[in-house]
């Protein structure tokens, strides 16, 4: 965490690259992390991680195969008409996995409180992630949260992303 995106020479069979190196301290000022924070449960360290995992979002065409490249998606198993799930695949990388099951935790048990306390005032995300814990239990619920979490992400990262090559363009001409 020394300084902002600074640039780094690698090594790689004989052969110089650079690549940058985004640090929780820097990161908190790029513009796609700033995008992310607004995504609940996803703060500083959740988001320069992203950025710095996550090369090109748009190599992922769908928010489902974003989660399933974290290791959030349930295992399928099925054969003719049924479908077996199973947990999740745990595929990934697990830091940042780890970090979206916190925040999903911490996002699950604030919209238990707002729905126990003042049902009116809840979100429909809030009261759909309050009924899946009540449904499947606590820990199931967070990762199923956690699985929304990644979608989202990937949706407010997408559209920022178009944004940014749209300005870019119109600038260029």
């Amino acid at each position: 965490m020394v300084c902002a995106v600074s640039r780094t020479q690698t090594t790689i069979a004989g052969g110089t690259t650079r690549r940058p190196v985004v640090t929780p301290r820097s990161g908190a000022s790029l513009p796609v992390a700033l995008r992310l924070q607004q995504v609940p449960g996803v703060g500083v360290l959740t988001s320069t991680a992203l950025v710095a995992s996550v090369g090109h979002i748009h190599a992922f065409r769908r928010g489902r195969q974003f989660a399933s490249w974290l290791g959030l998606t349930p295992r399928e198993s099925s054969t003719g008409g049924r479908r077996y799930l199973g947990g999740i695949s745990k595929r990934g990388d697990v830091y940042l996995r780890c970090l979206l099951t916190h925040g999903a935790r911490a996002v699950l048990l604030t919209a238990q409180r707002t729905v126990g306390r003042t049902p009116q005032r809840a979100t429909a995300f809030q009261r759909w992630a309050a009924s899946v814990a009540v449904r499947r239990g606590h820990n199931k619920a967070a990762i199923a949260v956690a699985n929304k979490l990644a979608r989202m992400i990937w949706a407010v990262w997408r559209a920022s992303a178009g944004r940014m090559v749209m300005y870019v363009r119109t600038r260029s001409d």
